[in-house]
């Protein structure tokens, strides 16, 4: 299993990232290679392209309804009914995310029906929910944020023949249930949207201290930060991140790979 990074920067895209945006690709026994996509943010849908075609993947994974998670829904919409694939007798794209995404799409596009909406195969799904995407499993769990949002556990093949396991918080701030879902997990893939702020509001986002303790308090074997925003130098919230994880930590930067 592997992890690409494509957007990261936090709250909107910035000059050298898209906002929230991950591939995650792995082989089934036949040698097949699946592909899926979390999140879909502001800016992510031109980057996406140098790392597969975006209108053949197996599936998209959305966090929550914010435009820096979700926004390039609507670029992928018309990519599948007009781009190069559209005459391709493509299914359906699965879509899973929060109830109402589908309507979010619609607002983002504008549009007066419910065309934008025809490439997808949308599927809600909340705290507990599985899904099966070719050799891949998907658990979510409720996050800790103003709208409804999910955090995501992806277990796949790992480069040792047995599994992985990659979790994905999206947006939220520090749970139990999202605690819970990243218990033991290979590569943490923590959000620190409050950076190396200390004081901030509940409910929101992570700052670097919170997105290493929760690492640390799993038991996780990698933590990558991810989100923070591109106005802001992530140093001091990585030396957060690894003073309470008590390890090394990294940054979501794009173009990287991570390999479980």
């Amino acid at each position: 299993m592997r992890l690409t990074v494509v957007g990261s920067a936090g709250s909107t895209a910035g000059p050298e990232s898209p906002a929230s945006c991950y591939l995650v690709e792995a082989e089934d026994a036949d040698g097949r290679t699946w592909r899926i996509v979390l999140d879909l943010g502001s800016g992510a849908i031109g980057p996406l392209q140098r790392h597969c075609d975006p209108a053949r993947v197996d599936a998209v994974v959305v966090s929550h309804g914010h435009p820096d998670h979700c926004a390039d829904l609507a670029a992928l919409s018309v990519l599948r009914r007009y781009g190069p694939a559209k005459d391709a007798g493509l299914p359906p794209l699965p879509l899973y995310g929060p109830a109402g995404l589908d309507d979010r799409i619609l607002e983002i596009a504008g549009g007066g029906d419910r065309t934008d909406l025809e490439p997808f195969a949308f599927m809600p799904v909340e705290a507990d929910d599985a899904v099966e995407v070719g050799p891949f499993t998907l658990t979510f769990a409720r996050a800790w944020h103003p709208v409804p949002a999910n955090a995501v556990r992806v277990a796949g093949p790992s480069a040792a023949n047995d599994e992985a396991v990659l979790v994905f918080t999206g947006d939220t701030d520090r749970c139990d249930e999202v605690l819970a879902l990243a218990r033991d997990c290979d590569v943490l893939l923590a959000e620190a949207g409050w950076a190396h702020s200390r004081v901030n509001p509940e409910g929101v986002h992570m700052n670097g201290t919170q997105a290493g303790t929760l690492a640390r308090d799993a038991g996780v074997g990698e933590l990558v930060v991810t989100h923070v925003a591109s106005w802001v130098d992530p140093a001091p919230t990585l030396e957060l991140a690894a003073v309470a994880y008590g390890a090394p930590v990294s940054l979501a930067v794009p173009g990287r790979t991570v390999v479980l």
